[in-house]
């Protein structure tokens, strides 16, 4: 069996809800470092009470199936605890970015019914802020202090009637409840989109959605099979050569700055690590000095992240004078990775490190392509993959109605259909109906399927350009600034022009470059294109904006523009 190479298509997905991932890992791995944070170690089998006893905290607070509990932190080992505690309560997780304005924080909350929330010290005052909006009734407070040493009392002052975190579940019973569960509908978590285009829409993911794409990305990463313990928890059955697959279950350890309130970080971040019996060492910002440094220090197996990361990692003399003889695997998630960056990350860690891009987004609760991982795999730079396990991708005409597929090669729409795609949009009919077709997904992202079935992603529907009736994408023109010398950033957005529609506009991070450089660089760039697609503006800036994921915020430049 060759995981991403064909021969296996599918999966048996056993039929248990989120919390046998981490019961499952507990009695695996107990021993072993679940989740490092700045010298504080916890254990599967530590993590596991902790979560137990914060769900029967829960369960006491009256606190259960149907309710939704909101994160409002950082990654922190809290956020580990109230995730799976929450879950096991049986009640459904909704993950709010601690860097939320209160308006849009009391928006979101709001309209995902949350009536409790754990929240960061430093981040309570816009949840105080936003309270009396929403439906919450039970506020737990933490901060770095606990997340160092939980037997510190949280700072509360600001949050009028806030419970301190760990106090709130100390005394609590270390066992799981026992909670009736309907993997089908109950919802494990009501997750948002990232907004890059607008308001954040809540997605409706049940357990089976959030254990089956757990599964998808860890098996085809491992070369691994399901099964369950002797008590019903989730586990993996290694059946790949080590020759393929070096990373072993439960000898793994990766440096995590993803967020986990974003789906790569949830699933990929904290879920498959899990699973797999990974460590993850957080790190609370990124700093490319600091990460290469605990990349040598702790010996990791991954890098995985979104492409700003990588572009910050090769532009850090660290990344040769440190040894990272250890990694086996870099995965890149969130955006497309620049042809160029692939390039440069094959080139420091040489043809036995598989470098692989993969593709998803939260309606599909992460991941729907993911390149091959195995040393046998074929790998196509500048694609991010095949279909994850009971996966299908259709190529469609983006005006089209009936979702006729395209010829291999012809652009148009992404759809996706699969086990992990959403139940549909909270409270949100007409959205639904419109991304929902006769059990495909229409993502609104423009891509092009090979003769292989390896996907490339040219861009977001919504970003395509529209010049003189013509359609002109944003991608290509970013892979070409990003080919040229000293360019470490860009993207390209329309200038609206009541003429001929829109003018692409390039924003490029090249900190070597003057305004005589930028004029070269934008007519290098237009030699390689057809006229209506060529550059019109090129603005050099310090730094493109992108979300706590690693997506680049379009709509913010387009507001420079205006």
């Amino acid at each position: 069996m060759t995981a991403g190479q064909g021969v296996r298509q599918s999966l048996g997905y056993p039929q248990v809800p989120v919390g046998a991932v981490l019961a499952g890992s507990a009695r695996r791995f107990g021993d072993r470092t679940a989740v490092h944070f700045a010298g504080r170690d916890l254990t599967f089998a530590e993590l596991h009470a902790r979560a137990s006893a914060f769900a029967n905290a829960l369960g006491a607070a009256g606190i259960g199936r149907g309710d939704v509990v909101a994160i409002h932190l950082p990654n922190c080992p809290q956020y580990a605890v109230a995730y799976y505690g929450i879950l096991l309560a049986g009640a459904t997780f909704s993950p709010a970015n601690p860097l939320l304005p209160p308006a849009d924080l009391a928006a979101q909350l709001a309209d995902c019914g949350a009536v409790a929330a754990v929240t960061w010290g430093p981040a309570a005052p816009a949840l105080a802020a936003a309270r009396d909006r929403t439906a919450i009734r039970l506020v737990l407070v933490t901060d770095r202090d606990q997340a160092l040493d939980p037997s510190r009392e949280a700072a509360l002052d600001g949050v009028p009637g806030g419970e301190d975190f760990e106090a709130f579940h100390a005394d609590a019973p270390t066992t799981p409840p026992s909670v009736e569960i309907d993997i089908h509908s109950d919802l494990a978590h009501l997750a948002y989109t990232g907004g890059t285009t607008g308001r954040s829409k809540g997605v409706r993911l049940p357990h089976r959605n959030v254990v089956v794409n757990t599964l998808q990305s860890a098996c085809w990463s491992t070369g691994s099979v399901p099964a369950l313990d002797e008590h019903g928890g989730l586990v993996l059955d290694q059946v790949a050569s080590a020759d393929e697959y070096p990373v072993r279950l439960g000898t793994g350890s990766g440096i995590n700055i993803t967020p986990w309130f974003h789906a790569m970080g949830t699933i990929g971040g904290l879920n498959v690590p899990m699973l797999t019996g990974g460590t993850t060492i957080l790190h609370e910002r990124f700093d490319p000095a600091a990460y290469l440094a605990d990349a040598e220090r702790f010996r990791v197996t991954t890098m995985g992240g979104a492409p700003a990361l990588f572009g910050a990692l090769l532009q850090h003399p660290d990344l040769t004078r440190r040894d990272l003889s250890s990694v086996r695997g870099v995965s890149s998630g969130a955006a497309p990775m620049p042809v160029e960056m692939i390039e440069g990350l094959r080139r420091r860690f040489g043809a036995d490190v598989v470098v692989a891009e993969g593709y998803g987004l939260t309606e599909v609760t992460m991941v729907a392509t993911m390149g091959p991982q195995g040393r046998a795999g074929v790998r196509k730079v500048g694609t991010v993959g095949r279909p994850v396990f009971d996966t299908e991708i259709r190529i469609v005409d983006p005006a089209g109605t009936d979702l006729s597929p395209l010829p291999p090669g012809e652009r148009g729409e992404v759809c996706i259909r699969g086990p992990q795609v959403m139940l549909g949009y909270k409270d949100q009919p007409e959205e639904t109906a419109a991304a929902l077709v006769n059990g495909w997904l229409r993502t609104g992202d423009v891509g092009v399927l090979d003769d292989d079935g390896y996907l490339s992603i040219v861009d977001r529907k919504k970003d395509m350009l529209i010049y003189k009736g013509y359609n002109v994408f944003p991608r290509e023109l970013e892979e070409l600034l990003f080919a040229r010398p000293g360019v470490v950033g860009a993207a390209v957005v329309g200038r609206p022009d009541p003429m001929v529609g829109e003018l692409p506009v390039a924003f490029v991070v090249a900190p070597r470059l003057d305004d005589a450089g930028a004029e070269t660089l934008m007519a290098a760039v237009n030699e390689q294109v057809v006229p209506y697609k060529h550059l019109r503006e090129l603005h050099l800036v310090d730094a493109i904006p992108v979300s706590a994921a690693g997506k680049v915020l379009k709509r913010e430049l387009r507001e420079r523009l205006r």
